[in-house]
């Protein structure tokens, strides 16, 4: 089987609990996870002053494909998101290809900035969703999964997010195997 591959993208302002958590799951799943920046910049300061070193900038990564791309939450990092031209043109890419999407906390509103997914179910974190109620039907578990959409709330939420994914790219005995190495509870 061919290795699975991510990219999460991350942006001063990003939410490093979602960030992380969802890169450490994924990488215990065997997933090939790539942390990619938004500037030159080989440092991104997160919305509780966690610096975290990206592996490469968007830039010379923007034409490859990936599995999926994941967008970790934080009010400036998904508003860096949202205004991203280069955020847009991946996120475009593969949702034209029909490969998963995932975003986290306050991350969907630049699904929708970008105008991904219209009218799939998504969740967010509660503060954003009279932002997207307009645009997406929206609920409120911890974790949605629309075909190959997967949205959740918040920093509390990173682990579910990231098992979920691994699931979704891999299978669930893979999911379970590292929720229970990590003695995650469901």
């Amino acid at each position: 089987m061919t290795k699975k591959t991510a990219i999460l993208l991350i942006a001063d302002g990003s939410e490093e609990m979602e960030a992380v958590i969802t890169t450490d799951i994924l990488r215990r799943a065997g997933v090939d996870v790539t942390i990619a920046g938004l500037t030159e910049n080989p440092y991104v300061k997160c919305s509780r002053n966690v610096k975290i070193h990206v592996d490469t900038k968007l830039q010379d990564v923007i034409n490859q494909k990936y599995d999926i791309v994941i967008l970790p939450g934080g009010l400036d990092g998904s508003k860096a998101f949202a205004s991203s031209a280069e955020v847009g043109k991946l996120l475009q890419q593969q949702q034209e290809e029909n490969r998963f999407i995932a975003a986290i906390c306050a991350a969907p509103t630049a699904l929708k900035a970008h105008g991904i997914a219209k009218g799939k179910q998504i969740t967010s974190y509660p503060a954003m969703k009279d932002q997207l109620v307009d645009y997406y039907k929206y609920l409120e578990n911890t974790v949605v999964i629309d075909d190959n959409l997967i949205t959740s709330r918040g920093p509390a939420t990173a682990f579910a997010f990231g098992l979920a994914i691994a699931e979704k790219l891999i299978d669930k005995q893979t999911a379970d195997n590292v929720a229970q190495a990590m003695l995650y509870v469901q």
